[in-house]
């Protein structure tokens, strides 16, 4: 008997048997890339290495039985590991230091109010959120954070102490500690990224991470790497994880994680409803944004409970996903369970596992950040926005990842209300070869002697009331016949704030004491609501309020023997 739809996840309902092949394919594939490169985050959120395997148990359970998406992978990611460790270093805790209980234990308080904070996000429906950091923004912030990831693999990799201090002290620390440098563990560094790579290009289906990872484990183990000073990860906790609060927290602790959990909560947003468009598009399907942040808060939720740090959507493991034909979330019910076997039974083998290989794995991964084919198209096609995602990628890098995000937010909300200010203002004028079509708004420029037809691209409000006042004055005194009718085509116009209704009021009596009707076209319900509760509706007659800009036009008194325009279809 099947189970009630109710009982059956939303990513699995409609599942069909013929799927369960390849999902179970699907599924080993993405935990053979999976596993490494998790454990590999690790050095990234300063945490054990076991916790990495935490974060692709219970919370990519949580996610597949509670999420919409059919293909999103949840687990953890760079981008948060490193706002994590950067916060929580800079959260000001006395004493605390990383890898200690008490460190994880504050990774996974921060992960439990991240998914509060994702929770609370669903019953407000602020889904819409993630849309709040442009493309441009998120492609420099990612491309910072690539940079930052990559080079602090650097001394892992060569086999040299790391550096404190900011980006640019700890990169001159190894590179005036290269002296030091390991050849052993170079070679296993250097390995790791070149295999990656020669998979990546000569046989892309088959994950170079699990080879080099396998293949140079058994060469360290067979050759005891570690006696000729290669540093490996050593013993690693088996068995499950631990289930239950952090232990040892203070109420003073959530207030200093609280910060970083939200420029995680941030991230987790817009990463993961974007990964989750772009793939449900892809297939056609429809992303549910909202309810996959039920999955997300249930996914971090999870994590804190059960001793890891926060998790996110990842880009890459969802296109790993996509990329061996997985159709369902049922691919990911197969990752847990292998990592399950892992924890279990496993874990012993990767005592020998060389932390160099780790780093070379994180280090490809965080070359992949950087987004050097994005950066391009946005300088095709819109360079100005390139130097916004510049300026986010070197934030990230020289001040932190936690500045990074705040700069970020503030960018992008800044070129929402830029474009809102400086929007377009239009007028239906002739064109030189025959008939009529908007053209800019200029003084000397009319729709016809005696109209004028003015389209303004944007919402009204505080910032940009007084440009709109400026731009009808200007058209209406340097008209070349005395304007008779001047025609507001409301398209643009959804909603008009208290300050830009008293602007609009001044506009009306500017344009009444000329002798010039004011006439709207094409208002929305909405609008013409917002305008009676300013009284405006009251300054202008019932017959000069049309549906259609043809109409408007047509209604327009024949002047000087000449129709009026036809405005553009």
């Amino acid at each position: 008997m099947p189970l009630p739809k109710a009982l059956v996840p939303v990513s699995m309902r409609g599942y069909r048997p013929a799927w369960l092949g390849r999902d179970l394919l699907a599924g080993v594939t993405l935990a053979a890339v999976a596993i490494p490169e998790v454990m590999g985050y690790t050095s990234i959120a300063q945490t054990p290495v076991v916790t990495g395997l935490y974060t692709i148990l219970l919370p990519l359970l949580a996610f597949a039985l509670l999420g919409s998406s059919k293909l999103l992978v949840v687990g953890g990611d760079s981008a948060t590991a490193a706002i994590l460790a950067a916060g929580l270093a800079g959260a000001g805790i006395a004493g605390l230091q990383p890898q200690s209980p008490q460190w994880v234990a504050l990774c996974g308080l921060t992960a439990l109010i991240t998914g509060v904070i994702l929770l609370i996000a669903r019953l407000l429906r602020l889904g819409f959120l993630g849309d709040f950091l442009s493309a441009s923004v998120l492609i420099g912030f990612l491309t910072g954070v690539g940079i930052q990831v990559a080079s602090g693999q650097i001394p892992d990799i060569l086999g040299v102490p790391k550096g404190t201090g900011n980006w640019f002290q700890q990169q001159w620390a190894w590179i005036t500690g290269a002296g030091q440098l390991s050849w052993p563990t170079l070679a296993y560094g250097a390995g790791t990224i070149a295999i990656i790579f020669l998979f990546k290009l000569l046989l892309p289906k088959i994950p170079g991470a699990i080879v080099a990872v396998v293949g140079l484990l058994a060469v360290a183990t067979l050759t005891d790497a570690s006696s000729y000073g290669v540093a490996v990860i050593g013993a690693i906790q088996g068995g499950l994880p631990p289930i239950g609060l952090p232990q040892g927290i203070q109420w003073s602790d959530v207030a200093a994680v609280v910060p970083t959990a939200f420029a995680c909560f941030f991230i987790v947003i817009a990463q993961s409803a974007a990964t989750s468009r772009s793939f449900a598009l892809k297939h056609g399907d429809r992303a549910d944004v909202n309810r996959d942040i039920v999955g997300l808060s249930a996914a971090n939720l999870a994590a804190g409970l059960s001793g890891t740090f926060v998790v996110n959507g990842s880009p890459t493991k969802t296109q790993i996903l996509d990329g061996v034909k997985g159709r369902t979330q049922v691919a990911n019910l197969v990752v847990v369970v292998v990592t399950l076997l892992v924890l279990l039974f496993l874990t012993g083998l990767l005592t020998d596992l060389p932390k160099a290989v780790l780093a070379g794995v994180v280090f490809v991964i965080g070359i992949e950040l950087i987004d050097i084919k994005g950066l391009a198209r946005v300088s095709r096609r819109r360079p100005r926005e390139l130097v916004i995602a510049i300026i986010t990628a070197l934030t990230v890098v020289i001040v932190g990842v936690g500045a990074g995000i705040v700069l970020a937010l503030v960018l992008s909300l800044l070129d929402v209300i830029e474009r809102q200010y400086k929007a377009r203002a239009l007028v239906l004028a002739p064109k030189a070869d025959g008939g009529y079509d908007y053209a800019k708004a200029a003084p000397g420029v009319q729709s016809a002697p005696g109209l004028i037809v003015f389209r303004f691209d944007a919402d009204l409000f505080f910032a940009n009331a007084s440009g709109f006042t400026d731009r009808v004055e200007a058209v209406v005194s340097a008209a070349p016949d005395p304007v008779r009718w001047f025609i507001l085509d409301c398209t643009g116009v959804t909603d008009v704030d208290y300050s830009a209704g008293q602007s609009l009021a001044d506009v009306t009596d500017y344009l009444h004491k000329r002798g010039i009707h004011l006439v709207l076209a094409r208002p929305e319900a909405d609008l013409l609501d917002t305008l009676r509760r300013y009284e405006l509706m009251d300054r202008i007659s019932p017959d000069h309020v049309f549906d259609d800009l043809d109409k408007a036009v047509a209604a327009f008194p024949e002047s000087a023997g000449e129709r009026p325009p036809a405005p553009p279809a």
